[in-house]
């Protein structure tokens, strides 16, 4: 949803501006003339009352769609609500990506069971050899920054860490995010800056506000130790970032958001309560002294990494795409 002026890219077809009536019936013309319509749905990409304005679009469809939910709250305002449940009876398929999604969506509203499927969040399964690691470990985390990230708890273990061979480094990766970056320029990020300078670990602590393609974040995650999710959040049924860890074999520490319990109980990691800094640290710890058990989290998550590879979840939508076809 573009906020004022519709993007130049050439890829493009059509596009919603906010605001713009005209702009939202062209693209449900162009929708219309699609076999099948999918539907990303997160509440802050569309416009109105928490993009309230995606329920004109799917309802003007006559194709089928499917609606793929990124997000849902598990207390949810009453227009979130409104919203998530117009979408998914309007919608012919919906898609969540984990099964702590489909559990929440499935008791928390109104929805038919029978029009919801699970499939994977996708990610590149590297074909590459796997990178040599530098000789000073590295405890990563990437994407975009700002708050809720929970970089802090991470700074505040670091310095129970400087006894260890190599003296690990913490690397934090990419850029702020632009909706924090025009509401609060870089507060966060100096703020954990200066976190690191008061906690005597700013020579084992580095922000790297760069942008990253695909294969230099390969890269940069096969060269990392472990990768560490320290999320404030305790609702999050979808992370990019964690599948992408997961698929490139590297040993994950999460916080207990939803997704991370559910992915890493088999082994590729390990989850600690948000409120325990010792439990953080303790799991940071064993991961890089103990290469055996690294190895064996490394190895978990290189097993699970198939399934969420794209051909696979690829395959998954054309195959969902094909029922509601035959359907009708």
């Amino acid at each position: 949803m573009a906020d004022a002026h519709p993007s130049s890219s050439g890829q493009l077809i059509g596009e919603p501006v906010n605001g713009s009536a005209p702009s939202v019936a062209t693209c449900k013309d162009l929708l219309n003339q699609v076999d099948v319509a999918v539907i990303q749905h997160e509440f802050g990409i569309y416009g109105g009352v928490v993009g309230d304005e995606v329920l004109d679009i799917v309802d003007g469809l006559r194709v089928p769609s499917i609606v793929i939910a990124h997000t849902i709250p598990k207390s949810p305002t009453p227009h979130q609500r409104l919203v998530l449940e117009a979408v998914a009876a309007m919608a012919g398929q919906v898609v969540v990506m984990s099964e702590a999604a489909r559990q929440r969506l499935c008791l928390t509203y109104a929805v038919d069971r029978r029009k919801v499927t699970t499939i994977p969040h996708g990610a590149t399964i590297p074909s590459n050899p796997r990178a040599k690691r530098p000789s000073r470990p590295t405890i990563l985390t990437w994407g975009l920054l700002g708050p809720g990230k929970g970089i802090e708890r991470v700074i505040d273990a670091m310095p129970s860490l400087n006894d260890l061979p190599g003296r690990p480094r913490y690397l934090v990766a990419g850029p702020t995010h632009a909706r924090v970056l025009a509401a609060e320029g870089e507060a966060y990020r100096n703020a954990r800056i200066e976190q690191a300078w008061r906690n005597g670990v700013a020579d084992s602590v580095s922000f790297d506000s760069g942008y990253y393609n695909h294969s230099m974040l390969t890269a940069l995650i096969q060269q990392s130790s472990v990768v560490v999710l320290p999320y404030d959040s305790t609702e999050q049924v979808t992370s990019g970032v964690l599948v992408d860890a997961i698929a490139n074999g590297r040993p994950v520490v999460a916080t207990a958001f939803p997704h991370a319990a559910e992915l890493l109980d088999s082994g590729a990691g390990i989850v600690v309560d948000h409120d325990d800094p010792v439990a953080l640290a303790s799991a940071l710890r064993q991961i890089i002294t103990q290469p055996r058990l690294a190895g064996s989290m490394a190895a978990e998550a290189r097993r699970r990494a198939p399934e969420m590879a794209w051909p696979a979840v690829a395959s998954a939508y054309v195959a969902l795409a094909h029922r509601l076809l035959a359907q009708g």
